[in-house]
């Protein structure tokens, strides 16, 4: 994946907006519109660190005055610092490519830093989209998020394909929200599970995990999809969020698995 990052003026507080790539061209142009209303009046530093897009991923941020890097990948962690490391700005926004930010928090943003003395970060919330539809519950919102944060307050921390940034000290919480053009189709959905699943294994291997466990495998992904889609309300989703939570089980069952075959191929 490759990564972006925006350094912007605004009420005289700078901020770097950093993003990570990878064959973006569907997603990142809806992205970078969304933040223009930050890096406008050409006061904006746009950074993309790229790991081999063969689309147009490049072409677009350039068109937007970005310079361009070529990094190879290090895993989702390790690349998200590295966008966030060439930050020269007071304030660092991470973004994903399929991120975009609603009218409002960008101006909610903006006037936020202006007097922000006491935090080192924002929490900010997320609308997932899953199959265009916006998915209210079963866990979905309002997905906080800290991304917002001082640089070098902190850096993301490995967590397989969902890495979090870590920082001491308060942090505030933004209203308005970030919109995540997630999913647009089930084969993008089961594609990305496959890659999550991978991921997540190697983090349940890290914790110690082995062996061929049917309560993981079998029970847990059952558990995962009554408590989402019953007790936490999915169901008031329709057939998106039926679909979203069976597969999002589905997704439980081979993370597992996968973390049982890593265990017996490293033993053997």
């Amino acid at each position: 994946m490759g990564c972006l990052a925006v350094a912007v003026y605004s009420w005289s507080v700078k901020i770097s907006i950093a993003l990570i790539t990878l064959n973006e061209e569907a997603n990142l142009p809806r992205t970078l519109e969304s933040v223009t209303p930050l890096v406008r009046d050409g006061e904006g530093e746009i950074i993309v660190v790229d790991s081999g897009s063969t689309d147009r991923t490049l072409e677009i941020a350039r068109s937007h005055g970005a310079k361009v890097f070529v990094e190879p990948w290090k895993g989702f962690a390790a690349q998200k610092n590295s966008a966030m490391e060439k930050a020269t700005a007071d304030w660092v926004l991470q973004l994903d490519a399929d991120e975009a930010l609603e009218p409002e928090l960008a101006d909610e943003i903006s006037r936020e830093l202006g007097g922000a003395d006491n935090v080192i970060g924002f929490w900010i919330p997320r609308k997932n989209f899953f199959l265009g539809k916006w998915i209210k519950h079963g866990g979905f919102y309002p997905d906080p998020k800290l991304r917002l944060i001082r640089r070098g307050a902190g850096k993301f921390e490995e967590y397989g394909a969902h890495p979090t940034i870590k920082v001491n000290g308060p942090t505030g919480r933004l209203k308005n929200a970030l919109i995540h053009n997630a999913y647009p189709t089930l084969r993008g959905y089961i594609d990305h599970m496959n890659s999550y699943s991978s991921s997540g294994a190697e983090v349940a291997i890290a914790k110690g995990g082995r062996g061929f466990n049917l309560v993981n495998i079998v029970v847990r992904p059952k558990l995962t999809f009554i408590y989402n889609y019953l007790f936490r309300l999915g169901f008031l989703d329709g057939r998106e969020g039926f679909l979203l939570h069976l597969y999002h089980a589905v997704y439980v069952s081979w993370k597992y698995a996968k973390a049982w075959e890593l265990s017996r191929s490293r033993r053997s």
